[in-house]
């Protein structure tokens, strides 16, 4: 189960689903989407109603929202790949901070429209190394102003409740993945993998959008945890 990240769809997996296709066709392989729901918990709980018991895979916000789902329902993942995530943010002051500048963004999203607010948001440093022909990126048309707003309000890390204390409940084999130029990052997923009992944290190359930018080397993380838990037919 392959969940995307913030202003994405499920078809910015398209790239790393060919590739595993290619190579596993004996792996049955689902991308879905970020539901709509009244929180952040609640989301977390749509998702593991849709894709049910799996190897579980979330880049971003789809590594966050795993995270919660895994402690809430850790009957349903049987492995974690989590890229270019973070379990919050343990300061309440910068969770404050945090959830400020959601709320702002949430309005411009409101105010530009769609186009003009993915516009920005793709121009930050962080997604400089995103191909003009990503995977995705035309589908995220599709996204409403409403949605993208709702995804600030409710499932930013300024509002979601920081999941550090509660790493070591984890038991499933967790794989932290990070891009080499994703400095910020890489150092969230050193200490993550401190905390978790079954942790190995891998850097591939590129910066914070790997499934857009490392979808060969992605790939091929993500079937070896596969094939680690047995999800492989």
């Amino acid at each position: 189960m392959l969940v995307p990240g913030f202003t994405q769809t499920a078809a910015s997996w398209d790239a790393v689903r060919a590739e595993l296709a290619r190579r596993h066709p004996e792996l049955d392989v689902l991308a879905l989407e970020i539901p709509e729901a009244d929180d952040f918990a609640a989301t977390a709980a749509a998702l593991a109603d849709a894709g049910g018991p799996a190897l579980w895979v979330g880049y971003s916000l789809g590594g966050r929202l795993l995270l919660r789902l895994a402690i809430d329902r850790p009957e349903l993942v049987h492995g974690a790949v989590l890229v270019s995530t973070s379990a919050g943010i343990a300061d309440p002051i910068e969770r404050a901070e945090r959830r400020a500048a959601d709320d702002a963004l949430s309005e411009d999203a409101l105010t530009l429209g769609a186009e003009r607010f993915l516009e920005r948001w793709l121009a930050q440093p962080m997604f400089a190394d995103v191909p003009d022909d990503a995977p995705g990126l035309a589908d995220r048309s599709t996204l409403t102003p409403r949605f993208l707003a709702h995804c600030l309000r409710v499932l930013g890390t300024g509002v979601m409740d920081p999941l550090w204390d509660r790493l070591g409940e984890l038991t499933v084999p967790v794989t932290i993945v990070t891009g080499a130029g994703d400095a910020k990052f890489d150092a969230i997923g050193v200490a993550m993998a401190e905390r978790i009992r079954r942790a190995a944290h891998l850097r591939v190359e590129g910066g914070h959008a790997l499934p857009l930018v490392a979808p060969v080397a992605l790939a091929a993380i993500v079937a070896a945890a596969a094939y680690a838990v047995g999800e492989a037919t």
